[in-house]
């Protein structure tokens, strides 16, 4: 029988922090059992390469999920990564923490230990930040943290200088001391190539002779001794295979994934278990409930001046760029096309910000592909695209298994504008982002609105409109969230689901709510905290 100390599932964002943190001290044996393949592909390495990697089944689960009455009946494409490195390896290298308030709010809601100022000395500990060492940034951390300012396309300046005009402040640090404002993102890039959570924590521990990472493995269920986790079953090929874990078996397969394999493994609402033919370990109502995302949508403007459209979309333009990142690692192939956003209030009164804008100057709105949309086929024409969605929307969805076979992928039911709360703030979102477009630097190289276009006016043309066009931006979380309460939570503050012994998650799925903004981020700062609780024996 083969037996490590630690068995984790999944070498996604999480899960590769877990591997190089619980092995770094030679003691603890480790095996990480992924089902993806390796994230070694020039589509990864390259930050643009993401839009390729968008729509390609070897780096994708390809998710689609189910039909969603409150955004017209579609059922959306929901990309995650099946890669070393999970989603950190296809996603838009965005480096946003979230409010200060989104995890004093977490610790409100029964999680002591997980308040902004317990959760900041992690983030600092995950980062080599270009700022350096300070009391909001580490030095040194395995995450590079790049400023591109000085390589962004120069719409991103007529962009800020109309939210400057609008009152909304220059922020140059959106995780520092302030949150609120317009800025440029700071990205996981270093020297031209991405960094993911596979390159900066997996690769470099991968060394050790105490940790082993198995791809191409697929986890088909967790094993128990009565309650307590004792190790997992796993598939490759048709053949099935078991690891025993002396102390721990972690979850760190993402917010689809992890719910969906605790109830293969009977851990879930016992009615539904039963209904698959699956014995009930635990009657777990709360697990896959709870789903939250970030849903957006795009404002596309025609351009009476060059965008990135004109350099990326002529094949001339596509060999120039790569010849240019071929020599210097520099252009517009060494970024995302996410260039600049803002964090604002949509309205007066309220505490923070409540608005997420991003600033592309580049569209795609005619660029559409089977599942999705490739970022490298920009529209033939100038243009550039400002998109919004909530910060922390209130609608909740579920994810729960529609088989006991384990290749037969969950019933995502996103449930993405839901509540008038979430309906009131696409309006919101729509006159800001209108209000920028109209500021007098974007207003005087604007030639028209393109989509929606300036006949959709009305509020209600807006939300119907919204629920046309409006989909996830791919920020899923809280399918089994931490809680003090079994009943309503499926993990505790340490992580360890309820009820049971030897068994955690550390991922997405355990936020109690979604953070203002990208998650990956935070993800990072959940296993760096979950390491120190697991090493410390709490």
């Amino acid at each position: 029988m083969i037996e490590y100390d630690f068995v984790i599932v999944g070498a996604g964002t999480a899960g590769c922090v877990l591997a190089n943190r619980l092995s770094a001290n030679g003691g603890n044996t480790v095996v990480v059992l992924e089902a993806g393949g390796s994230e070694r592909s020039v589509w990864i390495t390259v930050p643009i390469g993401y839009g390729r990697t968008f729509t390609n089944p070897r780096f994708n689960w390809m998710y689609q999920a189910e039909p969603d009455p409150t955004l017209d009946g579609r059922a959306q494409f929901w990309p995650r990564g099946k890669v070393l490195g999970g989603s950190s390896s296809i996603n838009a290298m965005v480096y946003v923490r979230g409010q200060p308030g989104d995890f004093d709010d977490w610790c409100a809601a029964g999680n002591p230990g997980w308040a902004y100022r317990d959760v900041l000395p992690y983030f600092r500990k995950l980062e080599d930040h270009v700022l350096g060492a300070s009391e909001f940034h580490g030095a040194g951390g395995p995450i590079q943290v790049s400023d591109v300012s000085a390589q962004v396309h120069p719409l991103c300046e007529r962009f800020l200088r109309s939210c400057v005009e609008l009152g909304i402040p220059r922020n140059p640090d959106f995780n520092g001391a302030r949150f609120e404002g317009a800025g440029l993102w700071h990205v996981s890039i270093h020297e031209g190539r991405r960094v993911s959570a596979a390159s900066a924590y997996l690769r470099p521990a991968m060394r050790r002779g105490n940790l082993e990472v198995k791809t191409n493995t697929l986890v088909t269920r967790v094993l128990f001794d009565g309650t307590r986790a004792r190790g997992v079953e796993f598939a490759t090929g048709d053949a099935r295979h078991v690891v025993r874990a002396r102390r721990e078996v972690i979850l760190s397969a993402g917010a689809i994934n992890s719910p969906q394999l605790l109830e293969l493994s009977g851990v879930g609402d016992a009615q539904l278990l039963r209904t698959h033919g699956i014995a009930v370990v635990r009657d777990a109502p709360s697990v896959g409930r709870g789903l939250q995302d970030h849903v957006c949508v795009s404002y596309f403007y025609k351009s009476k001046v060059r965008t990135l459209n004109d350099e990326l979309y002529p094949l001339t333009g596509k060999i120039k760029a790569a010849l240019r990142y071929a020599l210097t690692r520099k252009g517009p192939l060494s970024m995302s096309v996410n260039q600049a956003g803002a964090f604002l209030r949509g309205r007066p009164g309220i505490a923070r910000p409540n608005l997420h804008i991003y600033f592309n100057p580049a569209s795609y709105a005619s660029t559409v592909v089977e599942n999705g949309r490739r970022l490298l086929n920009p529209d033939p024409y100038s243009a550039y695209l400002m998109s919004f969605n909530s910060c922390r929307p209130t609608s909740r969805g579920s994810v729960h298994i529609k088989s006991s076979d384990p290749r037969v992928a969950p019933a995502i039911v996103p449930n993405a504008l839901a509540t008038d709360a979430d309906i009131a703030e696409v309006y919101e979102g729509a006159r800001m982002v209108r209000s920028i477009a109209a500021a007098q630097p974007l207003q005087e190289i604007t030639a028209a609105e393109l989509q929606p276009g300036a006949e959709v006016l009305t509020d209600e043309g807006v939300l119907a409109d919204f629920r046309r066009r409006g989909g996830s931006v791919f920020h899923s979380c809280s399918t089994c969230a931490m809680g003090s309460d079994p009943q309503r939570a499926v993990v505790d503050p340490e992580l360890k689901v309820h009820g049971l012994a030897g068994l955690r998650v550390v991922d997405t799925s355990v936020f109690p709510n979604v953070t203002s903004g990208n998650t990956n981020t935070p993800t990072l700062m959940v296993a760096e905290k979950a390491a120190d609780l697991i090493l410390q024996g709490i």
